[in-house]
């Protein structure tokens, strides 16, 4: 009823726009149908992540369980709390994740010994739905024991706390893998687990404790959450860059993300202590590690299935430089070479043979073909003459190795200044093949952003808009303004598609309850997930990309929101006998705009086909986990034929006019 509703007053006001338009001025933009542009490419637009607000464990990694093999380092039991006769080992089978629990008898016929684990914010679970209780355990001293695994609701006001629970067996002094399918009878959003020693309470050890749902993404027994995975491929993004950002660099070196620790077996993964732990004290949460159950075989397998290109990032031997002002915290430019071969050995890992010795881990953990990878970025935002003098070493050793390898570099932290403007010049020198630009910035950067790229030098690195996010004036949150300015920014990337060849908004994931930036382009608790307004208009650029640029001006020049241009800022594309023109009307009036087409045989016209408008009445708000889709696109009809074209724009909208010839 309210989609109804809303559909009733887009028609009414885009019938009374038609009346308000009539004695306007109207902008007359002439877009050029013989000369095609520049081709768009296929990496365009894209997506980010990051493991920060939770992204990873907590979020699109589907593992339930928190601290699983018992490795946090300050306490092996955070995450758990336990009861009865626990005590922690640490001569595990798993030789990087070394600690495991022994349950003993309490030794009390009415006292009880086992685990409960709170999960990540809690444990969310659907009725009706299943989920895989797995662990390595043994009886240490040989014969059988039995667990009870249950999913407990603790603040139940019900005879029993268990929403379901089932028996598992131990037998044998040898350490195995055992399995058990839970079902429970209704949906909580903060379940526990629960494990119990029952029976004859004889001694049982166990070791990486998991739990998850039977159905995720694609079905992988490691395998991602389903609906945050979906949320992604439904942008079709073209390119996928991971692990991060900062998380590459690491507070110390020493926690940089190393992705020779995320592949092989998961139980045998090192735990690393997160980048952004410590990070914000207004917002700490002080257990946030990763598990690195999400690794780079799942990255590289997750941009295989989505359709996107993928382009991991390591560590070029600088810590974050945002937390180290001391040069002792780097890595010596004559002793990066065991940098430099992680970064041979992770190509051989994505593209190497069965035979060689990364492509037979990557084969083991089932994936014989290559991933093909084409793109490696070295470093994040690292800046002075540090990161040149890092980034060359690993140029020339990828060059020479994998001449076909496109290199990525960055300009730094900043979107433009004294860094900025040191660091182009020297990715140039040193044959980078695109350069990683961020930005967040506030509505007015934004705003006198639309020609960023219009003069940009054509020799040289192409551009990659890395990081970027609208973060508003005193509303550092998400809501439909920051996203309709996002969209004008977004067309100085699409027409200038020869030099800009990828772009991707940041950061991708929030939790709710454990979130420490934002905006962020998806948002999720236990159980729901909701696509934010800039989702969506990443969404419409990934879905109307086109194949080539068209020329559009308006007096002779782009649009880009400039004086005299109403607020104005507008790009076109053809993709086949299709033409999108997208018109983002930043401005509080309403705007009349004429498309003239320019380059038509004497017979040849222009249908118009449909348009998308997305715009909304809640300036400052954005969809909540409660109503996902309160602020979406609209298709709305769109008529007339000939050689121009005629239409009206909402004020503080973002369409997409969809033409055929």
């Amino acid at each position: 009823m309210i989609m109804k509703i809303r559909n009733r007053f887009l028609l009414a006001a885009s019938a009374l726009l038609v009346c308000l338009a009539a004695s306007a001025q109207v902008h007359r933009m002439d877009i050029d149908l013989k000369k095609v542009g520049a081709p768009i490419q296929s990496t365009m637009y894209g997506i980010f992540f990051e493991d920060i607000n939770y992204a990873a464990d907590g979020g699109l990694y589907a593992e339930l369980v928190k601290n699983r093999s018992f490795e946090f380092p300050n306490d092996p039991l955070q995450g758990w709390k336990a009861f009865g006769t626990v005590e922690v080992w640490n001569d595990g089978p798993f030789e990087r994740c070394p600690h495991y629990v022994r349950l003993v008898d309490p030794g009390h016929p009415h006292k009880w010994t086992g685990l409960d684990n709170e999960g990540f914010f809690g444990i969310g679970v659907k009725g009706g739905d299943t989920y895989r209780f797995t662990v390595w355990a043994r009886v240490p001293d040989g014969g059988a024991s039995e667990l009870r695994i249950e999913l407990v609701n603790t603040a139940s006001m019900g005879e029993d706390q268990f929403v379901c629970q089932e028996p598992l067996k131990i037998a044998g002094k040898e350490w195995k893998q055992y399995e058990v399918i839970l079902k429970p009878d209704t949906t909580l959003e903060k379940a526990v687990l629960r494990i119990f020693l029952v029976g004859d309470r004889k001694t049982v050890d166990l070791e990486h404790v998991s739990l998850f749902p039977t159905d995720t993404w694609m079905g992988h027994r490691n395998g991602m959450r389903k609906d945050l995975a979906q949320a992604l491929a439904d942008l079709k993004p073209g390119i996928f860059r991971f692990p991060g950002g900062c998380i590459v660099e690491g507070t110390d070196l020493a926690t940089r993300y190393n992705w020779k620790n995320t592949v092989g077996p998961v139980e045998n993964r090192p735990i690393n202590e997160n980048r952004w732990e410590y990070t914000f004290p207004h917002r700490f949460f002080p257990d946030y590690y990763q598990s690195y159950g999400l690794g780079f075989f799942e990255f590289f397998q997750l941009s295989e299935e989505i359709g996107s290109e993928p382009l991991p990032i390591l560590s070029c031997g600088l810590a974050c430089q945002f937390q180290n002002d001391d040069l002792s915290a780097h890595c010596p430019v004559d002793e990066l070479q065991p940098f430099i071969q992680d970064a041979l050995d992770l190509i051989e890992f994505a593209n190497g043979p069965v035979t060689s010795t990364w492509g037979k881990v990557r084969a083991d953990m089932g994936h014989p073909a290559p991933f093909n990878l084409k793109y490696i970025g070295i470093g994040n935002e690292q800046w002075d003459p540090l990161y040149p003098e890092h980034l060359e070493p690993f140029v020339q050793a990828i060059r020479a190795a994998y001449p076909d390898i496109k290199i990525v570099g960055s300009s730094g932290p900043n979107s433009e200044g004294e860094q900025f403007d040191y660091l182009w010049p020297e990715m140039k020198r040193l044959g980078a093949d695109l350069v990683d630009e961020h930005f967040y910035r506030p509505e007015k950067w934004f705003l006198a952003q639309g020609a960023r790229y219009d003069n940009y030098d054509r020799k040289g690195p192409k551009v990659f808009a890395g990081e970027y996010a609208c973060h508003g004036a005193g509303r550092k949150f998400n809501h439909f303004h920051a996203s309709l300015l996002e969209a004008a920014f977004m067309t100085t990337i699409e027409r200038n598609a020869d030099i800009v060849h990828m772009a991707t908004y940041a950061p991708l994931f929030a939790h709710v309850e454990g979130w420490q930036w934002r905006p962020d382009l998806i948002w999720f608790d236990n159980l729901r997930s909701m696509r934010t307004a800039s989702w969506h208009v990443q969404h419409l650029y990934g879905e109307y990309k086109g194949q080539n640029v068209l020329t559009l001006k308006m007096n002779g020049v782009n649009v880009t929101g400039a004086e005299g241009q109403d607020g104005l800022f507008a790009s076109a594309v053809k993709d086949g006998d299709k033409v999108y023109v997208k018109v983002i009307n930043t401005s509080e009036k309403p705007q009349s705009v004429e498309f003239a087409f320019n380059g038509l045989k004497k017979k040849e016209i222009v249908k118009a086909v449909e348009r998308i408008d997305f715009t909304s009445g809640l300036l400052y708000e954005d969809n909540t986990l409660d109503v996902p889709d309160r602020i979406t696109p609209v298709k709305a009809a769109f008529a007339g034929e000939g050689k121009s074209l005629t239409a009206a724009v909402p004020p503080q909208c973002f369409t997409i006019f969809i033409l055929e010839r």
